[in-house]
């Protein structure tokens, strides 16, 4: 009789070391994470610079953990990453589940110290200058983004991080120093939509940016002058400055109605609100086409 237990539990033992195997093989998948930007809609700023020394993760049961993985610290130019541009952080492998928040480590000098010699975090400007993008004091707990993906069991699921740059860098008032305040969402590529289109009669000499807003939750408030260190139109989810053939491209758009508003710029300042086209309608890995005729508005 013990002889048919031990020839039994030998027989078994395969079984459930697969099974175990199995078990732990399945709780992990693979995050491909990349970033992307909004254009910046400011004269004479012909890059953004930044500089991610390090990129964390955050759960519920051990809160904030670091991607040991990363290959940083990495510089990006933010300017070449519009219209649905993006560049690879990494792959990193990750518990399969449910994520809700990224932090990204930036190399940048805090506001209120002295001029770094060789900053991570820059501006260049057209006449070939650089300024040192500062951040706020108590910048080094990082820059969330926010925005909810899944990473499946054996398997990857790609994610985007969009940098606003045109919410994140503003200028101080009586420093005149440009701050840099990242406004950061995550997407989901293969959840994501666009909208894209031509701007008719756009007048000589101006400019028009269009602004993604969720339906319905434009204000008019929105257009006037910001308070200081902040940016106009902060609740828009996106944007894009028409070219000059009166093309737009607004990418990485969760599926949902969005609101368009659609303003004049000239010279990099901004003018007026020409008018708001509502209720456009993103679907998962679609392109809605829309043409905003200005005269219409």
């Amino acid at each position: 009789m013990r002889k048919k237990v031990i020839l039994l539990s030998m027989a078994l033992l395969p079984l459930f070391m697969f099974t175990a195997c199995e078990k732990e093989n399945g709780t992990k998948g693979t995050l491909n994470l990349s970033i992307t930007d909004a254009p910046l809609d400011a004269d004479g700023i012909t890059g953004v610079f930044i500089t991610v020394s390090e990129i964390q993760y955050h759960t519920s049961e051990n809160g904030w953990k670091t991607f040991t993985d990363y290959e940083g610290p990495k510089t990006f130019d933010l300017l070449d990453l519009q219209r649905g541009k993006s560049e690879m952080l990494g792959s990193f492998e990750l518990e399969s589940g449910n994520y809700t928040q990224i932090r990204f480590m930036l190399d940048a000098p805090a506001s209120g110290t002295g001029a770094q010699s060789n900053p991570g975090c820059y501006l260049e400007f057209t006449d070939g200058t650089t300024r040192n993008l500062f951040v706020p004091s108590g910048a080094q707990t990082g820059y969330k983004a926010v925005g909810a993906f899944s990473v499946p069991a054996n398997g990857s699921v790609n994610v985007t991080a969009d940098f606003d740059v045109r919410k994140s860098v503003v200028r101080a008032g009586a420093s005149g120093k440009y701050i840099l305040k990242p406004t950061i969402r995550l997407v989901v590529d293969d959840q994501a939509g666009q909208i894209a289109g031509e701007v008719l009669n756009i007048p000589e000499g101006t400019g028009v940016v269009v602004y993604a807003y969720n339906a319905g939750t434009y204000e008019d408030t929105e257009a006037e002058d910001p308070a200081e260190e902040q940016a106009r139109f902060p609740n828009a989810v996106s944007s894009d400055i028409a070219d000059q053939e009166g093309m737009y491209y607004l990418a990485f758009l969760a599926p949902g109605a969005y609101d368009l508003v659609v303003a004049a710029v000239t010279d990099g300042e901004f003018g007026e609100v020409l008018g708001v086209v509502e209720n456009v309608i993103v679907e998962s890995g679609k392109t809605t086409s829309k043409t905003i005729d200005l005269e219409e508005l």
